[in-house]
C-alpha cells in the first residue's frame, strides 16, 4: 500500500508504540488521525505531524464513532488502522497475605477493565474501521485496507500477576487469522505484532537498575526495544500486500521467565 496522501487512524497514538508509529507513517505522507485519551499530548503531536487528535475511549461506542467521524471528516475514510491503545495491570489469580494469612482474589473488576480496553476496545475500532473501508473502491491491486494490532509476548508468556493481561493479548492473537478470513474476500489485510520488553512510557518511569534487569534479560540485542523498531514492522506489515493473518512477535528472542 502506497502510504501518500492515504488515511490512517492510530489508537493509543499520543505515546509509546502508536506515537512512534503515526509519526512514521505522516514521514511516508499518510494522513494520520491520532485516538488517545491524553488530549494534550495527542493534540501536541497532531500539530507537530499535520494530523488530527480525536478524543477517544476504545471501550465506548459512542466515543468510537466520534472519533471516526471527526477523522473522516479531516482526511476521507481511512484505509489504515493501527491498534495501540492499551493498558496493563499485575495481581494473582489468588493469594494469601504473607502478613496476616488472609486470602484475597483477583478483582474482577480490574480483570474486565483490561480485557475491555485491549480486547473488546480492539475489535471495536477493527469492526467499525473495517465497515468504513468497506464503502471503498479496491485499489489496482484489490485492496482495501489494512490493520494492524498490538498485542504482548506475554500472550504466550504470560508470568505471575499477568492473567488479564495475558488473556486480553492472547484474545488479540487468537482473533488475528478469523478477521483476516472474515475480510479476505473485501481485501482488507489484518495482522498483529506481540511486543517484547520497549522503552515505552510505562519504562520510563521503572528505576534503571530495573530497566537494565530487563535489558539484560533480552538474548540479542541485550536493551529495551525501540518504538521505532515496532513502527517499522507495523508499516512494512501494512506495506507488504502478502502480509496477512500473521502473528509476529517482536522481542529480541527473549522468552519470558516466571516472573
Amino acid at each position: 500500500m502506497d502510504f501518500n496522501g492515504t488515511a490512517a487512524v492510530v489508537t493509543g497514538a499520543a505515546s509509546g508504540l502508536g506515537a512512534a508509529t503515526a509519526r512514521a507513517l505522516a514521514a511516508q505522507g499518510a494522513k494520520v488521525a491520532i485516538f488517545d485519551l491524553q488530549a494534550e499530548k495527542g493534540e501536541a503531536l497532531a500539530a507537530e505531524i499535520g494530523g488530527v487528535f480525536c478524543e477517544v475511549n476504545v471501550t465506548q461506542d459512542d466515543s468510537v464513532d466520534a472519533g471516526f467521524a471527526k477523522a473522516r471528516a479531516a482526511h476521507g475514510q481511512e484505509r489504515i488502522l493501527v491498534n495501540c491503545a492499551g493498558v496493563g495491570n499485575a495481581m494473582k489469580t489468588a493469594s494469601r497475605s504473607k502478613e496476616d494469612g488472609s486470602i484475597k482474589h483477583f478483582s474482577l473488576q480490574a480483570f474486565d477493565w483490561v480485557i475491555q480496553i485491549n480486547l473488546v476496545g480492539t475489535f471495536r475500532c477493527i469492526a467499525k474501521s473495517t465497515a468504513g473501508m468497506l464503502t471503498l473502491d479496491p485499489l489496482a491491486n484489490g485492496e482495501r485496507g489494512a490493520i494492524v494490532n498490538t498485542a504482548s509476548v506475554a500472550a504466550e508468556d504470560g508470568q505471575i500477576g499477568q492473567a488479564a493481561y495475558s488473556a486480553s493479548k492472547g484474545g488479540v492473537v487468537g482473533m488475528t487469522l478469523p478477521i483476516a478470513r472474515d475480510l479476505s474476500g473485501e481485501g482488507i489485510r489484518v495482522n498483529t505484532i506481540l511486543p517484547g520488553i520497549f522503552e515505552t512510557p510505562l519504562m520510563l518511569g521503572a528505576p534503571q537498575n530495573v530497566k537494565d534487569a530487563l535489558a539484560a534479560s533480552v538474548p540479542f540485542p541485550k536493551r529495551l526495544g525501540d518504538p521505532q523498531e515496532y513502527a517499522s514492522l507495523a508499516l512494512e506489515m501494512l506495506r507488504n500486500p502478502y502480509f496477512n493473518g500473521e502473528d509476529v512477535r517482536l522481542d529480541g528472542a527473549i522468552r519470558m521467565g516466571l516472573r
